[in-house]
């Protein structure tokens, strides 16, 4: 294993169940548990910790379990599908971070991003960790909960460890 918790991305595999495990707790403290289908703060049919898809926000309600799951197997997807556009070497928290942001704005838009353009180039982490900051706007406008998660991912990237962004 090369140095320093960095490792290569498996792009069938995805980016690894560390990444996962560290980025859960962000990903549900932010997201939150919501148990009804509701509207997020731009108006997007929302269940659980933050699922979308079209399918699962059809049923009203759900259990904390089957919410539970439904993250777990959404973050898999989700590290599975951008670990296929990432290119360089990244270290488990560096992945969780990118896990947490992507899970959030999505993997389409994560691939396409400056972000991990900057990373592929071979960009310090520094450096591209720092664009996870720009993230911050949903509907054109500021929120500041979204300020908070990328200060709180920001901080993963950076230096292995998230706490809470009050």
């Amino acid at each position: 294993m090369p140095a320093n918790n960095e490792r290569r991305v498996n792009k069938k595999a995805g980016l690894g169940l560390a990444a996962i495990l560290l980025a859960s707790p962000m990903v549900i403290y932010y997201e939150g548990v919501e148990l009804k289908t509701y509207s997020d703060p731009v108006g997007i049919p929302t269940a659980c910790i933050g699922e979308t898809d079209k399918e699962i926000v059809l049923r009203e309600s759900f259990t904390r379990d089957e919410c539970l799951a439904l993250a777990g197997a959404s973050m898999a997807v989700h590290a599975t599908e951008l670990a296929k556009c990432i290119e360089k070497p990244i270290k488990n928290n560096e992945a969780a971070a990118l896990l947490s942001w992507s899970y959030n704005v999505g993997v389409g838009a994560a691939c396409s991003s400056t972000l991990v353009r900057k990373l592929n180039a071979g960009e310090s982490a520094a450096v591209w960790c720092e664009e996870l900051k720009r993230w911050d706007k949903a509907g054109g406008k500021v929120l500041s909960g979204l300020t908070k998660r990328r200060t709180s991912e920001f901080n993963m990237c950076v230096s292995g460890v998230w706490s809470p962004v009050k």
